[in-house]
């Protein structure tokens, strides 16, 4: 039975991860800003993302297994703390450098999505943990939209230094509120955490993610670029050796070879393809001159709310799916939501030249969004036993951002690769990107069709010596 109220824990876990949602992409329209208040060059300014993006990728399964491990309210207390450090550090930081570190600390943050996911599991009542999830997951995705949507506002109407002052307090009051009201989990895997896998994890993501964030500015076909992919091969290859190897792995294999797991993970990596590619580029589309042969000039503020229908409609099917999942399924709302990124982008492809037709496939990829979110959270919840949660559900974030990385890359180079004189990317090199696109989300569909039908029973991962068995409910 739950120990405190579920209310106020929700309220907690949803602001920690919706904050931090935001923060991911609450700077990127104001980029342009920073670089020019902090006198740095655009290259140099590209790190307040990449380094955003490196850092959370390394922490978020590695403080998810650590809060299995060790507690995951004391674990979700520590990130709170590193992100209210990080929000602090770069509201008040004196040049570019400063704000870079801060924005490493920020990335903590990104282990408060499996550490949310793990509490709910062990804290709320068995009829109420996927509702609760698909919830937590609609706040997440929205969170992302807030900031698309807010950031002109807040740089128009005080400094870009307000992005992280705003945070700052209110994460400051969610620390308090976690420290008085969400309970310690009493579920914990009784094995010690395994360094050495971190340390590899870590090295191959960073090798890996560097360079597809980098890579439009190294040139792809650069030593940097290359000798990194080659270095992230090679080190994923020990990775995988070590944790198979491993008594107490951090990422245990076995889990990511379920059937439900490896399959709403590939979905994960195609999915998140699409959806940060949206977000990275229809906002520079829409901000585009007419002068160019498309785009409609918006400012930073018009163009964040020619995004609104798409925040609205993450957060309403985020919600729509924790009443739907028991009826339907998560492996259905997962194709489906998949499927709506793909009939989006298909919609982009061929009708751009009206701000209306813009608002419109925002909000259909916002439906989108919020299906899948919620449905790869449940699924891969529902699969894994209790003390893996957090490393599972921290490796599917990062898949999910693995996936936005490629995406990224993949449009760049189809936008940026042939300029006119002026500059500006053609027309035909967002409708080539838009089209890719969709064959993402439509491949995001395909392996959601794969994801085992929810059944009856359990399944076992067979035990490690030094662990104890646990089940996971397939569904």
């Amino acid at each position: 039975m739950p120990r405190k109220s579920t209310r106020l824990t929700f309220a907690v876990l949803a602001t920690g991860a919706g904050v931090f949602s935001m923060l991911q992409s609450l700077i990127a329209p104001a980029l342009p800003t920073v670089q020019h208040a902090l006198h740095a060059s655009q290259s140099t300014a590209t790190w307040v993302m990449t380094a955003y993006l490196l850092s959370a990728s390394v922490f978020t399964p590695i403080l998810g297994r650590v809060g299995d491990l060790v507690g995951k309210k004391r674990t979700l207390v520590g990130v709170l703390l590193a992100v209210l450090a990080g929000c602090l550090v770069a509201a008040l930081a004196p040049n570019i450098g400063v704000l870079i570190v801060a924005r490493v600390v920020q990335g903590v943050g990104g282990a408060l999505f499996p550490l949310s996911f793990g509490i709910i599991r062990d804290e709320f009542a068995p009829a109420a943990v996927s509702g609760s999830i698909s919830n937590l997951s609609a706040v997440i995705a929205a969170g992302g939209g807030v900031g698309m949507v807010a950031a002109g506002p807040i740089v128009s109407a005080l400094d870009y230094r307000w992005l992280f002052w705003i945070p700052v307090a209110i994460v400051a009051a969610t620390v308090l509120i976690a420290v008085a009201y969400v309970p310690e989990s009493p579920k914990r895997a009784q094995v010690k955490v395994s360094w050495y896998g971190a340390t590899l994890l870590s090295a191959w993501l960073v090798a890996l993610l560097l360079p597809l964030s980098q890579a439009g500015q190294w040139g792809w076909g650069s030593p940097k670029v290359l000798g990194l992919f080659a270095a992230a091969v090679v080190l994923f290859a020990l990775w995988l050796t070590a944790e198979a190897r491993s008594r107490t792995p951090l990422i245990d294999l076995r889990v990511m070879r379920l059937p439900a797991v490896w399959t709403t993970n590939a979905a994960a990596l195609l999915f998140g393809a699409g959806m940060y590619a949206i977000w990275s580029f229809l906002p520079g589309f829409v901000q585009t001159p007419s002068a160019a042969g498309y785009g409609f000039g918006a400012s930073v503020t018009a163009s964040g709310l020619l995004m609104l229908p798409m925040l609205l409609a993450m957060f309403l099917s985020g919600v729509l799916s924790g009443r739907l999942e028991p009826r339907v399924g998560a492996k259905a709302l997962l194709t489906t939501g998949a499927a709506l990124g793909a009939l989006a982008c298909g919609f982009l492809t061929l009708w751009h030249d009206a701000q209306w037709q813009i608002a419109v496939v925002a909000g259909l990829f916002g439906l989108g969004i919020g299906l899948a979110f919620a449905s790869m959270a449940n699924l891969v919840v529902g699969s894994v036993p209790p003390e893996q949660t957090g490393a599972a559900t921290g490796m599917n974030a990062n898949i999910r951002t693995i996936g936005g990385s490629i995406g990224a890359a993949l449009t760049s180079v189809l936008v940026t690769g042939r300029l006119q004189p002026s500059g500006l990317p053609y027309a035909s090199g967002y409708t080539h990107g838009w089209a890719l696109l969709a064959l993402l989300c439509l491949a995001a569909a395909g392996a959601a069709l794969l994801v085992p039908a929810r059944r009856q029973g359990r399944t076992s991962v067979p035990a490690r010596a030094g662990t104890t068995r646990a089940p996971a409910q397939v569904r």
